[in-house]
Order: C-alpha cells, then sequence, then structure tokens
C-alpha cells in the first residue's frame, strides 16, 4: 500500500465511521429526531454496523485500521513503524469530517434542540454538575464522556475495553496478510464492537478509539452550535491515553500468547 493509499483508504473509512456512529448518537439525542430515545441498544449496533461499513470500504486501500490503537497495535505485532503517522494523521481527519457531516444531516434537529426552552430548561443537579466539568449538552453526539468521575476507573476502562478489541482483531479478524482488517474480520469487529458497547460501554461511553474521541470533539469546540457549552477537555485525555495503553496491551499479550 502507498502512502497515499493509505492516508485517502483512512480518511474515508473513519469520516463513515463517525457518520454512522455519530449519527446513531445524533438520532437517539436529538429532539424532533424519528429515533429520539431509541436507547442504548440503538446505540451499540449502530456503532457496531458503522464499523462494519467502514471497513468494508476503506479495506482495500489502507487494511481499515481506523484507529490509533489498531495502528499502534499492529505497529508492535510486527515491527512496523514507518506509516504510523500516516494512519493517524488519515483517521484525525476522517474523524473530524465525519463529526461535520453528522452536524450537517442533524442540523435542523441541532438548533431545534439547543434552542428548545424544554431542552435547555431548567438545571437539574446532573446538568449543573455537567456545566461545571465544560459538558454541553450535545456534547455526548461527539465524544465519550464518564457516568461517574473517577480518573483511575474511567482509563481502567477505556484499557480493558480496548484489549479485547485489539485481541478479537489480531486474532481472527487481520487478512491474509496481517496488516488490517479482511471481509469477514469487518463482521467479527462488527460484533465484538457492539459485545463491547453493551458489556462495557455503560460506564464511560466506550471511546476504544483515540481519533474516534478526540476528532469529533475538535469539530464540537469548533462548530458554531447555539447553548453547546464546553467540550470537556479535562477528560479528553482518557479516551485517548487509554486505549492507546490498551492497545499496547493487547499487542504484548498477542506476541507472548500467540505469535
Amino acid at each position: 500500500m502507498s502512502s497515499s493509499d493509505i492516508f485517502i483508504g483512512e480518511t474515508i473509512g473513519t469520516a463513515v465511521l463517525i457518520l454512522l456512529g455519530g449519527g446513531v448518537c445524533a438520532a437517539v439525542t436529538l429532539k424532533a429526531s424519528k429515533a429520539r430515545n431509541a436507547g442504548w441498544l440503538a446505540i451499540a449496533f449502530g456503532w457496531g454496523f458503522a464499523v462494519m461499513t467502514a471497513v468494508y470500504i476503506s479495506a482495500p486501500l489502507s487494511g481499515a485500521h481506523l484507529n490509533p490503537a489498531v495502528t499502534l497495535a499492529l505497529a508492535i505485532k510486527d515491527g512496523g513503524w514507518d506509516n504510523v503517522p500516516i494512519y493517524w494523521a488519515g483517521q484525525l481527519l476522517g474523524a473530524m469530517i465525519g463529526a461535520t457531516l453528522v452536524w450537517v444531516a442533524y442540523y435542523g434537529q441541532f438548533q431545534a434542540h439547543l434552542t428548545d426552552k424544554e431542552i435547555v430548561g431548567e438545571p437539574t443537579a446532573k446538568s449543573v454538575e455537567a456545566e461545571e466539568k465544560g459538558a454541553g449538552p450535545v456534547l455526548g453526539i461527539f465524544s465519550t464522556g464518564p457516568e461517574v468521575r473517577n480518573v483511575v476507573q474511567n482509563l481502567a476502562t477505556e484499557i480493558i475495553g480496548t484489549i479485547v478489541l485489539i485481541l478479537a482483531i489480531l486474532t481472527q479478524g487481520l487478512n491474509a496478510n496481517g496488516n488490517g482488517l479482511g471481509t469477514l474480520g469487518a463482521l467479527i469487529t462488527a460484533f465484538v464492537v457492539v459485545s463491547i458497547g453493551l458489556s462495557l460501554g455503560g460506564p464511560t461511553g466506550y471511546a476504544i478509539n483515540p481519533a474516534r474521541d478526540l476528532g469529533p470533539r475538535i469539530v464540537h469546540a469548533l462548530l458554531p452550535l447555539p447553548n453547546k457549552g464546553g467540550s470537556d477537555w479535562s477528560y479528553a485525555w482518557i479516551p485517548v491515553v487509554g486505549p492507546l495503553i490498551g492497545g499496547a496491551i493487547a499487542a504484548g499479550i498477542y506476541n507472548l500468547a500467540f505469535a
């Protein structure tokens, strides 16, 4: 794979991932959306199918890493570091593009949600706490956040979830060349993501992907959304560092136990 193929593939694939994954969060959250209040099950399956779709689209070009933790794990596994910055750059750019497209697709719903007194309304204890932490009422569409703020637990949750994801990819999901996800790997990984969401997503919203959280969080900070609140930058390092640590640990486990 050429550097340009990798960058283009990761940009397009990660954009599709965030468009569909962030899209299901918007559909469930925003006022005037037909899927409003569809619940966590819809979100978990929406993200799983988002992964599957993005992998099928980008695999021929880049191997469909779509996640800096996957790229890091494969570099540790195989010792190939040359293309890591290219993968990461494409993933971050794609995540920002995907988040922007979610805003475009749900523009009317964002406006209705953030300007309606029923939504903004009287502050509750949880909304006051969220505002004190800098989290606006639609930040969860763009990025993740904990239900209980505990740095050690939140970091551990992201590490554990990412270890499960990366081990599943390394043991079952790679293509014949071992440089990315293959056709069957896309389906396996999609269901693994659903499983992680249902089983481990409750505490933090299961970022398990640094680009998935950081790129859309940057977009949230930049978009002209009314009454959007802050972007919760004090928490933002956890869904970046946690998955990277999890990816490195998973690669180490793989090299010790399976290689």
